[in-house]
């Protein structure tokens, strides 16, 4: 008769700082918080639980297996929030992972931009280009109380755009098309804003990124050669669909801002303003039409 197999009986607490310790052993630069996300997503253990029932076993052989597999897929580099299968936004829950763009800090720089815009109009009408997850469409409607209408190309994206307006309980009417095509859909004179956080790196530098990013869609960072071939084809092509005195924002890149402005200005936009990110960087602008 064969032997049973050993019981695994390792403390919660114990498989977490084995965890950080592999992550510090490679170099990651915030080990402790992966390390409590990826056990408390396995265990269920949130930060107060690790405190406070930390010395209580873990018997689950299944569960160490999966901790271990997600551990060593971090090592390899996936990103963290494609792990965790979550990721919040401004407060908001988005589900994330493989062929969607991540949701990141610096996007809530042109979010914020765009919500103080929003903030003196009445039932606002707005459309979210190159969407995603769906992080700034739903962002705006909570916190700026307007209609919006998220596009998105990539179907893999598309679907986790519709489930994240699912999960919310939210009225974003999601698209899922070619910005370059459904312009001609969206009636003129409709919208009073147009916001994009479109693919805005280099074709060249996309080898260089940060390891975590290359596993990300390279068709939601590759703006061409440039960087600038979204914005040089979003302006003219949908300015149109803007009332009197509406508005464009986009997310930029580094050092993007001047030409990205040139670029609002050429096309008839004025009162053309900028938003600094906590680096100190340009990271969104808008313009408002000034003639139609």
């Amino acid at each position: 008769m064969a032997n049973k197999p050993e019981e695994i009986n390792i403390p919660f607490c114990e498989a977490y700082r084995k965890t950080k310790d592999i992550l510090t052993e490679a170099g990651f630069e915030t080990p402790a918080f992966e390390a409590l996300c990826l056990t408390e997503k396995v265990f269920g253990f949130n930060r107060l639980a690790l405190i406070t029932k930390g010395e209580e076993t873990v018997a689950s052989e299944e569960k160490l297996a999966v901790l271990a597999e997600l551990t060593e897929k971090r090592l390899n580099h996936e990103p963290l929030q494609y792990l965790l299968g979550k990721w919040s936004f401004m407060g908001i829950d988005l589900l994330v992972g493989e062929g969607v763009l991540v949701p990141r800090d610096d996007t809530e720089v042109v979010t914020s931009l765009c919500i103080d815009y929003l903030s003196c109009k009445e039932s606002p009408n707005v459309i979210d280009l190159c969407a995603g997850s769906g992080a700034i469409s739903l962002a705006l409607e909570k916190y700026a109380n307007c209609k919006v209408t998220a596009v998105e190309l990539s179907d893999k994206a598309f679907s986790y755009l519709t489930q994240n307006i699912k999960l919310n309980n939210s009225a974003v009417n999601a698209l899922n098309g070619d910005i370059f095509e459904c312009h001609k859909d969206i009636a003129d004179n409709s919208l009073d804003l147009i916001v994009s956080n479109p693919p805005y790196i280099k074709t060249a530098d996309i080898a260089s990124l940060q390891k975590e990013v290359q596993h990300e869609p390279a068709m939601a960072l590759d703006g061409g050669e440039s960087g600038l071939d979204f914005y040089r084809k979003i302006v003219p092509l949908w300015k149109s669909k803007l009332k009197a005195g509406g508005a464009l924002a986009f997310e930029l890149g580094e050092g993007q801002y001047d030409e990205v402005s040139r670029i609002l200005a050429d096309n008839g936009f004025g009162g053309i303003t900028e938003s600094i990110d906590f680096g100190g960087i340009q990271r969104a602008i808008i313009g408002t039409l000034l003639q139609k």
